[in-house]
């Protein structure tokens, strides 16, 4: 049975805005770059945004609202939910959108050829993203896209796994791939005793081939979408598993990147031996470098993305949905986001703090407010979790509030859209007070 400890784990880490309504590659890859970069001169020279600048939330606190791809309310699915969306976020006095436009592998939007795009009943209808943009814009609310990383959900099926092929998957430290995970969690006998925070599969970020189309796939949606405010990313990290274990120098628990080209490429870049080989049962050689190296992985993809998406379209926000226990994200997942805050390879970070502790959510907010790089942090807050009790949300937004961060943002609208109270009790807080 889970213990208390576990359970609190399970919605720490579990609790991301994706959650609760989350070979031949040489070849394929090589003609959709080509196709990406022959798009029209926006590559060369972005057409000036029409977008609200984000320097008024410099100088006011900004709110922010996630907006989910394939939750309750779909608005990419129809055109005509985008206006009472757009009513919601003036009641909330909302001043910017994370629209989720890419999960699982596939886009929400008018991509590029290479990159697989989601069923809809009406592919030749609207372009529902390019209409929401300009309503939004006319209203001076922000628009980010959201884009799901490193998962690709529950999609065994997904094009990205034919396209990159298996290796393109993380190998677990026991040598497996979470391809194979029966259920997407881990097989017996390690279930007995260990759970997936976020069940799903996920991509190796060490591998070169995957970094490439990822960013491709996001450079191309700013070169066809150049008037977007920002690119959120999410899932930009590894798979947690409960209870956490700190990285891989104490043998005990499940890691992540243990593939043999990520190993290969270990050797190769750093000259020390391989890991795994002929190391102690349960332990890893050269922990620490091992360790290090898998985190660097993720915030190269980062800083990666970042520079080719700024090309496209500069004056981009680039920020990042982060686990709040940012050591537990350092130690555990691969997630160095405050060194992502330090380098400028993100504007932005919404470290996600959905919890029913109020006590828990002042600590972290405290720590939070009293960073160096608390004037770029926005937490956002699990109000979906209060959707009974409004009350509740409304105590632990004037929580967020007296920590006078430059931002806050609210999972989800989903949750929102189907509650009028809940709706109605944020909205009498004010933004700025």
């Amino acid at each position: 049975m889970l213990t208390a400890a576990l359970l609190l784990w399970v919605s720490a880490l579990a609790c991301s805005p994706d959650e609760f309504p989350e070979g031949k590659p040489a070849a394929v890859f090589a003609n959709s770059s080509q196709e990406m970069l022959e798009q029209p001169s926006l590559a060369n020279e972005p057409t000036p945004s029409t977008a609200p600048s984000l320097q008024k939330a410099q100088t006011q606190r900004a709110r922010g609202l996630w907006v989910l791809a394939e939750g309750s309310y779909r608005v990419l699915d129809d055109a005509t939910r985008i206006e009472p969306l757009l009513d919601r976020a003036q009641r909330l006095a909302a001043t910017d959108l994370f629209v989720q436009v890419y999960r699982g592998g596939r886009a929400f939007y008018r991509s590029a050829e290479f990159v697989e795009q989601r069923p809809h009943p009406d592919a030749l209808g609207p372009d529902v993203l390019r209409s929401l943009l300009d309503a939004a814009h006319g209203l001076d609310i922000r628009v980010h896209a959201w884009v799901n990383v490193l998962s690709l959900s529950t999609r065994r099926d997904a094009r990205l796994i034919d396209d990159l092929g298996r290796d393109a998957i993380l190998v677990d430290k026991r040598g497996r791939s979470v391809l194979d995970y029966p259920d997407y969690d881990l097989p017996e006998p390690d279930r007995s005793f260990y759970r997936m925070g976020t069940r799903g599969i996920y991509l190796d970020p060490a591998l070169p081939a995957v970094r490439e189309r990822l960013v491709a796939t996001f450079r191309d949606l700013l070169v066809r979408y150049p008037d977007l405010d920002g690119l959120h990313l999410d899932y930009i990290r590894h798979p947690g598993v409960l209870p956490f274990s700190p990285g891989s120098r104490f043998g005990v628990g499940i890691d992540f990147g243990y593939g043999a080209a990520s190993r290969a490429r270990y050797r190769s870049e750093t000259g020390n031996p391989d890991p795994m080989d002929d190391a102690q049962p349960g332990l890893v050689r050269g922990s620490a470098e091992w360790d290090d190296w898998r985190r660097q992985q993720v915030t190269i993809l980062v800083e990666e993305i970042a520079r080719r998406t700024r090309e496209v379209r500069p004056g981009l926000v680039l920020s990042a949905a982060v686990i709040p226990y940012v050591d537990r994200a350092y130690l555990s997942l691969a997630q160095d986001w405050r060194a992502w805050l330090d380098s400028g390879a993100i504007d932005l970070a919404m470290p996600m703090v959905y919890t029913l502790d109020d006590r828990l959510l002042r600590y972290q907010l405290e720590t939070f407010a009293g960073w160096p790089q608390a004037d770029r942090i926005w937490p956002g807050l699990g109000s979906w979790l209060f959707a009974g009790n409004p009350a509740r949300a409304v105590t632990q937004l004037n929580l967020l509030q007296s920590s006078e961060f430059p931002g806050e943002m609210f999972f989800s609208d989903d949750a929102i859209s189907e509650s009028d109270n809940l709706l109605e009790a944020l909205a009498a807080i004010a933004v700025d007070r």
